[in-house]
């Protein structure tokens, strides 16, 4: 069973609320109908999640923020988890959540209203000894196969930018490695920081120079929740404006993350 660290969940010592966006009674009611904050996260995101072991216990960047949301709503969390990035933005159909922590991407945004950015991470390609490659440009080539887990974030970038080489989609980012390794794929697609680690398992194989996105980590909830999705673009700009996102990414020891730039409110 998951496990949601008592530290995580109070998080004061991370803040500074003095000037906090307030949340309305309809915000609140739009976000916590059930009187707690059911949040999704998908955890095969290991940059933002992480799981201890031998306890269960369950951390990171994306579960610190949404205990923190809690907080500030004056509610309860409950952390709805999901295996991959797919299976969390498809639950958006079926109200499996209320809020969510999931990239910001078009595909999604038929039914997901989203905040801006929090922070933002950059994807790339890990090639294999040997190849020719040598910058992000020179993969969307005929006869390139590209490994890459389905529906993450560098899918559904990849979904629109290659026009020639071949997708091939795997059921989850650990089982894209394991395709690229076994059937001997031209390229890896992912998030640079996981690739890096990749790469320092699997010799040989090194990271183009360039990126072909960025993938930009946000907060959503469901699109006809307007006083809800107000509050939480709100507080996305609060977290990132005070600090919050900063410390947290450095408390969680994050690399290669980057803090999202500040966003335009909606009348503001």
């Amino acid at each position: 069973m998951l496990k949601i660290s008592i530290v995580a969940a109070s998080l004061v010592w991370l803040t500074s609320c003095a000037n906090a966006p307030q949340v309305s009674p309809a915000a609140r009611s739009e976000l916590a109908p059930t009187g707690k904050l059911r949040v999704g996260i998908n955890f095969q995101n290991t940059l933002l999640t992480r799981k201890d072991p031998v306890t269960g216990e369950a951390g990171g960047i994306a579960l610190d923020l949404a205990h923190e949301l809690g907080r500030r709503m004056g509610v309860p969390v409950e952390i709805v988890p999901y295996p991959t990035a797919g299976h969390l933005a498809d639950a958006a159909k079926t109200g499996g959540w209320d809020v969510a922590f999931l990239a910001a991407e078009p595909q999604r945004a038929d039914v997901i209203a989203f905040t801006a950015p929090y922070l933002e991470i950059e994807t790339t390609y890990l090639v294999p000894a040997g190849s020719p490659f040598r910058t992000v440009d020179d993969v969307d080539r005929d006869g390139v196969r590209i490994a890459v887990g389905a529906k993450g974030g560098p899918d559904l970038a990849l979904s629109r930018i290659v026009k020639r080489a071949q997708i091939i989609r795997a059921p989850s980012t650990p089982d894209s490695v394991k395709l690229f390794v076994a059937d001997k794929l031209d390229a890896l697609a992912g998030l640079k920081p996981q690739l890096v680690v990749n790469a320092e398992q699997i010799p040989g194989t090194r990271i183009l120079e360039g990126r072909f996105s960025v993938v930009g980590q946000a907060v959503g909830t469901h699109k006809n929740r307007d006083a809800g999705a107000k509050y939480l673009s709100e507080f996305v700009e609060d977290i990132k404006a005070t600090g919050l996102v900063a410390r947290v990414m450095e408390k969680n020891g994050a690399r290669g993350l980057t803090v999202a730039p500040r966003a335009a409110l909606q009348g503001g």
